[in-house]
């Protein structure tokens, strides 16, 4: 079993960048796979989820070939071969390993597939519900069997059926389960409508814009019209806001420091971490190089003396991700931190609410776990404690950094699930522990492809 060990540090000085956006690296790969021709996409995320959805295209007929590789875990940059919206029956079923990304938009794809198909995931992608995603399917017409263990649990068997455009309102905030309407949309005829309660992250609309496949929005409602030919194009994935929120925390909370992190994706839907530890103290500054599209930029900052904030209703869709690093980063702050509404965390790869709390009041925490959520009174001095992710990559990241602040060695036991969302954060990690400061310090090793 892989863990880390992690003692504080004195000081973080550092610039690099984080790997690809996970999210748009899904999209990415299932959009070019629909194209009508061949797609060169920059920056792919090459984590075990990304690659299943890279490899769940390629058993629908849409092949790739590798350019550069990650060294170890996989391609970074690669061409897609488009199919022109006409996928081929899979020869097996398809593995979606951990990705409930994965899964979810993979079922919007398929729900209207002249094939049968059947999607499976490992044992914490079976115990996810996929009821959210099989519901709104099934009133286009999707034929959806849900054959897990758990009722509304994958394993998915998806019949052929032919849809038709809906209306649907979604019943919480979910941007994957907009996308995989969105996507069904596109082989329904006519126009398809998701009506949001709370605006969500709109990497599918977006980069559906890329593709020059159209869609229209009306406060948050939006729309599709099925039977559009997605245009083959070429795509960067900026760095993943996600996975740079790990340093975005450290660097805050340790006075005195300063982080560049380069290239990193600043669409508005993703960046209420940078609020969050705005008010919590945090000196900040965004530099925007490319607005066209999906916004990337530098995120430069500076670390202060934290304070406890409340994380507000309207934020929670958006930094459903980030809310285990920034428990942590309330642990460090003076003053209670407060974040509720967000019972969602019970459903992700553990149970983050409790996994959260128990972890937290295991280092010395202070901490109050509610139904949705949880109140942190911050300020204690942390101790180093083992803690287990569960195989939780964000928890076993979160942790990794509430050990660069505690007295003591800090354990995370089971932290191969991180390479679901970043591979290459063991090595950032050690660069930082030894005060490393050079970009060339975090450079992950990469291998060309003859």
């Amino acid at each position: 079993m892989s863990e880390f060990r992690v003692k504080a540090i004195s000081k973080l000085h550092a610039e690099f960048s984080v790997p690809g956006d996970k999210s748009m690296s899904h999209r990415a790969a299932i959009l070019g796979g629909l194209s009508n021709g061949i797609c060169t996409i920059r920056n792919f995320l090459p984590s075990e989820d990304c690659v299943n959805t890279l490899n769940a295209m390629q058993a629908l007929g849409a092949r790739h070939e590798v350019i550069d590789e990650l060294t170890g875990y996989g391609p970074i940059n690669l061409r897609i071969h488009g199919q022109s919206m006409k996928l081929s029956a899979p020869a097996a079923p398809i593995d979606c390993g951990n990705a409930g990304t994965g899964m979810r938009l993979l079922a919007g794809l398929l729900a209207g597939q002249e094939f049968s198909s059947e999607l499976f995931g490992d044992a914490s992608l079976s115990s996810r519900p996929m009821g959210r995603v099989t519901v709104p399917l099934a009133e286009m017409g999707a034929k959806i069997e849900t054959r897990g263990e758990k009722p509304g649990c994958a394993p998915l068997f998806i019949h052929a059926a032919t849809l038709t455009p809906i209306t649907y309102h979604l019943p919480v905030a979910s941007a994957q389960v907009k996308s995989a309407v969105l996507l069904a949309g596109m082989f329904a005829k006519g126009k398809t409508t998701v009506i949001q309660p709370a605006e969500t992250r709109d990497h599918t609309e977006k980069m559906l814009a890329s593709f020059r496949v159209s869609t229209r929005r009306d406060g948050n409602a939006i729309s599709i019209f099925g039977n559009q030919m997605p245009e083959s194009c070429d795509f960067t994935v900026p760095g993943d806001i996600s996975s740079a929120a790990f340093w975005l925390v450290a660097a805050a909370a340790l006075p005195g420091s300063r982080l560049l992190i380069k290239d990193v994706g600043l669409n508005p839907t993703r960046t209420a971490i940078l609020k969050v530890l705005s008010r919590m103290g945090a000196h900040m500054t965004e530099i925007l190089h490319n607005s066209e599209g999906e916004p990337i930029g530098n995120i430069e900052i500076h670390g202060a003396a934290l304070t406890g904030t409340t994380i507000l209703i309207e934020e929670v869709p958006n930094l459903i991700d980030e809310i285990p690093v920034i428990a942590v980063a309330a642990a460090l702050a003076k003053g209670r931190t407060v974040i509720r509404n967000a019972k969602e965390l019970r459903v992700k790869e553990t149970d983050r609410i409790t996994t959260v709390v128990d972890g937290l009041r295991a280092m010395g925490a202070d901490v109050l776990e509610f139904e949705d959520g949880m109140e942190i009174e911050g300020g204690k001095p942390l101790h180093g404690a083992e803690i287990d992710s569960f195989g939780d990559h964000r928890i076993a990241m979160a942790f990794a950094i509430a050990g660069l602040f505690a007295d003591g060695e800090t354990v995370i036991k089971n932290t191969d699930c991180v390479n679901t969302s970043y591979p290459g954060f063991a090595h950032h990690l050690a660069a930082i522990r030894n005060h490393r400061s050079r970009p060339a310090d975090f450079t992950l090793p990469t291998t060309p492809i003859a």
